[in-house]
C-alpha cells in the first residue's frame, strides 16, 4: 500500500480531496501552502494521520480560491479566523485568514506528504504557526495537546529549533 493508499484510506476518500484542491490552486497560479499538521508532517521524522488540511493563500486570491473550490462541488463555511471547505471524504479544509500566516505562502518548499505533491510553510513558519496554536487561549485542550506533540515531533528531528521555543513551552516537552 503507498503513502497515498494509506492516506486515502484513512479519510474515505481524502487523496482525492487533497490532489483536487492542489491541482486548483496549481492551475491559477495561486501562492498557497500547507500549515498546520500536513507541514508538521513533511518536517517531521515519522507522519502523523490527519483529517484537517490547513492552509493558507496569499490574501489577495483567497476569493478566488473559494469560488474554484465552490465550482468543484466543495461545499464552504465561513468564519472569522477561516473559510471551511467539506469535499467528498472526511478532510476538513480550513484556509486561515488569519494575518500572522500571510507571508507563509513566499517562503514554502515543494514536497511530497503522504504521497501527494503540495507546497508546505518553512520549517521555521510550521514552528512558528504551531507555537500560535498552542497559546491560542481560546483553544480547546486536546487540541493544544496535539499542538504541543506537533512542537515536540519538529524538535525531534530538528534539534536546533530549541532556542525559537518559548522557554514555558520547551519545560513541558520530554525532551
Amino acid at each position: 500500500m503507498t503513502l497515498r493508499q494509506f492516506y486515502d484510506w484513512q479519510t474515505l476518500g481524502g487523496a482525492k480531496d487533497v490532489m483536487r484542491l492542489v491541482a486548483a490552486l496549481e492551475e491559477r497560479e495561486i501562492s498557497w501552502c500547507m500549515i498546520g499538521g500536513l507541514a508538521v508532517n513533511h518536517w517531521a521524522a515519522e507522519p502523523m494521520a490527519t483529517a484537517d488540511v490547513d492552509l493558507v493563500i496569499a490574501s489577495e486570491k483567497i476569493e478566488e480560491a473559494a469560488e474554484a473550490l465552490k465550482r468543484l462541488g466543495f461545499s464552504e463555511n465561513r468564519f472569522d479566523w477561516s473559510i471551511h471547505f467539506k469535499g467528498e471524504s472526511k478532510v476538513s479544509i480550513q484556509i486561515s485568514t488569519e494575518a500572522m500566516y500571510l507571508e507563509f505562502p513566499s517562503r514554502s518548499v515543494p514536497s511530497e506528504v503522504h504521497g501527494i505533491l503540495m507546497r508546505v510553510a518553512s520549517l521555521e513558519d510550521t514552528l512558528k504557526g504551531k507555537i500560535a496554536a498552542y497559546s491560542d487561549k481560546g483553544r480547546r485542550g486536546s487540541k493544544k495537546l496535539k499542538d504541543l506533540t506537533d512542537i515536540s515531533r519538529l524538535l525531534e528531528t530538528h534539534p536546533e529549533l530549541s532556542e525559537k521555543i518559548p522557554a514555558e513551552i520547551l519545560g513541558k516537552l520530554e525532551i
